[in-house]
């Protein structure tokens, strides 16, 4: 297996977790639950997907029928260990998140529970490596007791435990040409993650939380006080136009990874990335305050985009196999 080593230090340390993961054991068999069961089971992920995220709702439409729903059983799983996390009683979280790992460990999970159930059924058909479902729960564990990221390098660390590892598992659900494919979609939940860290910054810390990176906040002037008065200050416009445009260079460097996935999924995959790096757009639209309104695309903002995104998944197709 060859594949192209990456530029930086936290780029080499997230690709190694990633092939450590990818030598782990797929799940074993197919679930034998009945059919009626797996049915309202994925059906069950499906509404759960469209409740949440309208835009890995419209960009999974764009997949055949199986995967779609495959892709949706994943952002179920996520969903839910995520609501875990996120509750409000602090103090039965870690209780909870251990009894869902055990749950989702199970090759036939309890008709009680739709999403695990559709989600082993998920990993079984896809041959997911557990690797990666078990540094998702990790990563989404740091947030147990959350902490401050010194430098980028740390705020990467995180997002491929919680972003990174499900890029790798929907890639298995795809389908890819080789492992070359793998730095691209541990790039790609990177550039994810820092999308929803900048887009959040106002709710997370009315949360309790922030995930920017300490050095470069103070490489800018922008004090912790500055985010909790919400104060959008020229200081604080430096500093996320520093960050934009370094998000903006991730989404664009794990762009190569989208010809590597095979035919019928290159376009999901691209309007995925393409939507939800948007946001960045109208943040900047909206003279960088992320306190007081969470910037979004429109559905007609998205719809839009749709054709020129196809073009460019059709030509980096072309790029690549011509």
């Amino acid at each position: 297996m060859q594949v192209e080593l990456p530029k930086s230090n936290w780029e080499y340390r997230l690709l190694a977790r990633a092939l450590e993961a990818l030598e782990s054991h797929p799940a074993d068999s197919a679930t034998q639950h009945n059919k009626s069961l797996l049915e309202a089971s994925y059906a069950y992920c499906d509404a759960l997907t469209r409740l949440h995220s309208r835009t890995f709702y419209m960009a999974s439409a764009l997949l055949p029928y199986a995967k779609r729903r495959a892709v949706r059983a994943l952002y179920a799983f996520c969903r839910v260990t995520d609501d875990i996390v996120d509750g409000s009683q602090s103090e039965a979280r870690a209780e909870r998140l251990e009894a869902w790992q055990h749950t989702i460990s199970l090759a036939h999970p309890p008709a009680s529970e739709p999403v695990a159930v559709a989600w082993a059924d998920t990993q079984a058909r896809y041959r997911i490596p557990k690797g990666y479902v078990m540094q998702l729960i990790r990563g989404c564990a740091a947030d147990l007791q959350p902490r401050r990221y010194e430098t980028f390098a740390d705020l990467a660390e995180y997002a491929y435990g919680v972003a990174s590892t499900v890029g790798l598992m929907a890639m298995h659900i795809i389908g890819f040409t080789s492992d070359e494919a793998i730095p691209y979609a541990v790039k790609l939940g990177v550039a994810l993650q820092v999308t929803n860290v900048l887009r959040d910054v106002g709710e997370d810390w009315r949360n309790g939380r922030l995930y920017l990176p300490q050095d470069e906040l103070s490489a800018f002037g922008v004090r912790e006080q500055d985010i909790a008065e919400g104060r959008v200050t020229p200081n604080w416009r430096a500093f996320m136009r520093y960050q934009i445009a370094r998000n903006r260079q991730l989404y664009a460097e794990s762009w190569a990874g989208i010809a590597m996935l095979n035919s019928e999924g290159r376009f999901a995959i691209a309007a995925a990335a393409e939507l939800y790096r948007a946001i960045l757009n109208d943040i900047e639209a909206n003279d960088y305050d992320v306190f007081r309104r969470r910037a979004r695309v429109s559905t007609l903002g998205k719809l839009r985009r749709l054709p020129i995104i196809w073009r460019k998944a059709r030509r980096a197709r072309r790029s690549k196999y011509a």
